[in-house]
């Protein structure tokens, strides 16, 4: 959030310097009177900082069962992608877009937004539908999916769409480049946040390990890591290909805050996630207990479907489980 200061409005040059001294030398008044321009250009081109409206829990429930059609529908079209992993993230994806997050849609670049970096950017297609239901670009664009020359690939492009922050796909390398944003902001004395989204099986890479010894370092309390705690990889379940038990005691051991959620429940998303942000001492590392393809049936804790889309015959069932609540 940006502090007070910065929020009261300026009627003069005074305001902003109020010890001017009329007989200030005249090049250290054209400088200041320079400043003070800059000021209200950069003021005219992003006005006031009205973020986007929180929703409550209810409404939030709302929005991810829609963008988990979304994502059903638009891989569905695709003919591939990867299905488990960005149906098992829809509800945190849902509380950080329309609730937690600092953000202006129609300003993707506002300095003072807060950042999300999606490490396992395989589930871009639940990045997509967020921002497209938040309103960076039109909804019909979710169509072109894994397209030749579009938008959206399958894994996000820096640059090629409003709101996507880094390119992804190397997992492991996420948390490297959050790390590095958040020193930069604590650096300039910035107050916005840096969010990344991990894979509990991209903690097999040895780089997520020294960025969090980094961040521990430099006690980035800016920077709040989400850990899709799914316990499946591509090749299996965690616990088979690579054990990470304990997780929670490894943050703990380098240095990090820890918070332990149940990755659906809305309410303990929201209420978890405003206590991450509002510790400043420290990293934040939040591990999000999910279900592999939740909210279809017959997707849920089955690792095959993390990287595989579905047919005609599985995306209907999938959208009739959706529109019945079920």
């Amino acid at each position: 959030m940006i502090n007070g200061e910065q929020n009261k409005p300026y009627k003069k040059v005074a305001d902003i310097f109020p010890d001017e001294n009329p007989k200030t030398p005249d090049s250290i008044f054209i400088v200041r009177f320079y400043t003070v321009l800059f000021y209200f250009l950069k003021k005219a081109k992003y006005g006031k900082i009205n973020y986007m409206k929180r929703s409550g829990i209810k409404e939030l429930k709302t929005i991810a069962n829609i963008l988990r059609q979304d994502i059903i529908t638009t891989l569905n079209t695709a003919g591939s992608g990867h299905t488990g992993g960005s149906l098992g993230m829809t509800d945190i994806f849902a509380a950080l877009y329309f609730n937690i997050l600092n953000h202006i849609p129609h300003q993707p670049d506002n300095p003072n937004r807060d950042r999300l970096i999606l490490s396992n950017g395989h589930i871009c297609p639940i990045l997509y539908a967020s921002l497209a239901r938040a309103g960076y670009f039109p909804l019909v664009k979710l169509k072109t999916l894994r397209k030749i020359n579009s938008q959206l690939q399958g894994h996000p492009h820096a640059g090629s769409l409003p709101g996507v922050e880094t390119s992804s796909g190397p997992l492991g390398q996420g948390i490297s480049q959050a790390v590095g944003m958040a020193l930069a902001a604590k650096m300039d004395k910035k107050h916005h946040h840096i969010f990344c989204i991990t894979s509990d099986g991209e903690h097999n890479e040895g780089q997520v390990w020294e960025a969090a010894m980094l961040a521990n370092k430099y006690k980035l309390g800016n920077l709040i890591n989400i850990i899709d705690r799914n316990n499946i990889q591509i090749d299996g379940y965690t616990k088979d290909i690579m054990p990470l038990a304990p997780l929670k005691d490894k943050y703990i051991t380098f240095g990090w805050k820890v918070f332990v959620i149940n990755g659906h429940n809305m309410k303990q998303i929201v209420a978890t996630l405003n206590k991450a942000k509002a510790f400043t001492k420290k990293p934040v590392v939040v591990i999000a207990e999910t279900i592999l393809g939740k909210g279809v049936s017959f997707m849920e804790n089955k690792y095959p479907w993390h990287g595989i889309a579905p047919n005609e015959i599985e995306t209907k069932k999938a959208l009739a489980e959706l529109r019945n609540g079920k």
